[in-house]
């Protein structure tokens, strides 16, 4: 597991949902089920700029750079709250998860839970939105490709909200595959199931958007029946999940109706996806959220799930 404190020197403001008690949470969570003694930890690190570059644009990078300068409170591209350190903690969130990739691609550890802070999957390659700055689990996936040497890499998104920038990222590149169960309509009005991709990249997104109050039957079902058989036509060498808690029922952010077994469930189909292609590698990066006390017990759930495989 990669969990640095630092993640709560991300300061959003007063009353904002995704806030530092998010990270408190799941540890705390984590530590009463006394999970946190029970697993590897991982240490984070800062991604380099010519790691966060191998998704996002350079003059994006500069643009993060002077907002913060300029003492910004809020991204000049978006919807997405900053403060004096938010570039460092979210160059480390990114870091965090790929050390938790070479651990998981060293034999160090079987698989990893990267409890970080900012979320990614909204930031595309040239702008940050919905609370996102740098997407951790893309970095992640280009990172395993250019500097460990895999071929093909699987990301899949279970968030209340469509991975837009994920999907931006590697729409028309066909060597990664990009998942996603998702509200509709709903924020940020994206992930339709005609975008399959383009190019090279067509046949390598996959969106299945589900109305208001989907839950088990909806979500497991599309893992099951959609995800998998893609998976086994695209043999993926490592699987990485964006794992957002705020498709959990109560979830202030979102309409879904997922419960805590339920994010269990799903962790253990993609753990059989991850040793049936990838030797069992897989790394799961938090997304979204936002009513803690589901969020603590989702995580619980979801890390629980994640230790069962070995």
């Amino acid at each position: 597991m990669m969990a640095d404190p630092v993640s709560k020197e991300h300061l959003t403001g007063a009353g904002h949902p995704e806030r530092p008690e998010r990270f408190h949470a799941i540890l705390q969570a984590l530590d009463q089920a006394a999970l946190t003694k029970a697993v590897t930890k991982i240490p984070a690190r800062q991604a380099t700029e010519e790691e966060v570059a191998g998704c996002h644009t350079r003059p994006y990078i500069e643009t993060v750079k002077r907002d913060l300068a300029q003492g910004a409170r809020e991204l000049s591209t978006g919807d997405t709250a900053i403060s004096a350190r938010s570039l460092e903690v979210a160059l480390q969130a990114a870091g965090g998860v790929l050390n938790a990739v070479d651990a998981v691609l060293g034999g160090q550890a079987r698989n990893a839970l990267c409890v970080v802070r900012p979320p990614g999957h909204h930031a595309t390659p040239n702008r940050g939105m919905g609370f996102c700055i740098f997407n951790n689990v893309a970095i992640a996936a280009r990172y395993a490709q250019s500097k460990r040497g895999l071929e093909r890499v699987l990301i899949a998104d279970w968030d209340v909200h469509h991975g837009n920038g994920t999907q931006d990222i590697f729409y028309t590149d066909g060597s990664v595959f990009f998942f996603s169960t998702h509200q509709s309509p709903w924020y940020p009005f994206t992930g339709k199931a005609e975008e399959i991709g383009e190019g090279k990249g067509k046949g390598t997104t996959m969106n299945c958007p589900f109305p208001a109050g989907a839950g088990r039957k909806e979500i497991l079902g599309a893992f099951r029946s959609k995800l998998m058989p893609a998976a086994d036509k695209f043999k993926p060498d490592l699987v990485l999940l964006s794992a957002g808690f705020d498709s959990r029922v109560g979830d202030p952010l979102g309409r879904f109706t997922l419960m805590d077994e339920d994010f269990a469930e799903l962790t253990s189909l993609m753990l059989e996806m991850a040793d049936k292609h990838a030797g069992g590698r897989l790394v799961s990066v938090l997304e979204g959220g936002y009513n803690l006390g589901g969020l603590a017990s989702a995580a619980t759930a979801h890390l629980n799930a994640l230790r069962s495989s070995g």
